[in-house]
């Protein structure tokens, strides 16, 4: 084996072994590797960089490439495209695993989390926090907080108690049911949650 397949061999083992770092420690985020993404990257723009050497060489003298050229070229780029995966597959996971700290731990990250990544990481959690928070101020008059509401309702009816006197109220299928102090009804529950929250409904248990 020459030196450049030693050196080819060993930054695609540095590429895999990205994956193998977040699927070791599922529950934790590991540090950035930030040396081992620095070196697939150099890796890809060098045989990048051999690949387009060898088409333009060929293509100004007008030749053809022998096979075995060709199957170096070939080689060559499977390699970069394998590497390339290894980094974005890395990438992804990382971001799905920042995304999921937002809505487990909130809009600050603890620093057992936030020293383990890098500059745009950081920058990319701060955004998603802040495009979170303008999506959920956009919904209905005062908003949602989805943090609240993580999982989808178990019923799509839900047993009310009325605590104020309310007069009519129509549901969303057309029905007129008439909310007075102490009387329980069963709602949709996407009709009643704007009238818990003004007090006038709480769910009955």
């Amino acid at each position: 084996m020459t030196a450049d397949n030693e050196n080819l061999q060993g930054v695609a083992d540095q590429a895999l072994l990205l994956l193998t770092q977040m699927k070791r420690n599922p529950d934790v985020m590991p540090p950035y590797n930030e040396e081992a993404m620095r070196a697939c990257i150099a890796k890809m723009n060098e045989l990048y960089s051999q690949n387009n050497e060898c088409v333009t060489r060929l293509r100004s003298q007008g030749e053809q490439a022998s096979k075995e050229l060709e199957a170096l070229m070939i080689c060559r780029n499977e390699a970069l495209k394998h590497i390339r995966r290894c980094c974005l597959a890395y990438i992804h996971a990382r971001a799905e695993r920042i995304r999921s700290y937002r809505w487990r731990l909130g809009g600050v990250l603890p620093a057992s989390v936030k020293n383990n990544l890098c500059e745009a990481e950081i920058e990319f959690f701060n955004e998603y926090c802040s495009s979170l928070a303008e999506f959920q101020a956009g919904i209905g008059e005062n908003g949602v907080n989805l943090l609240l509401s993580t999982h989808p309702p178990k019923a799509l009816y839900v047993q009310v108690r009325v605590l104020e006197n309310y007069g009519e109220f129509e549901t969303s299928d057309g029905n007129l049911v008439m909310l007075q102090v102490n009387s329980t009804h069963s709602l949709p529950r996407h009709d009643c949650e704007m009238l818990i929250r003004q007090g006038i409904l709480e769910i009955a248990n």
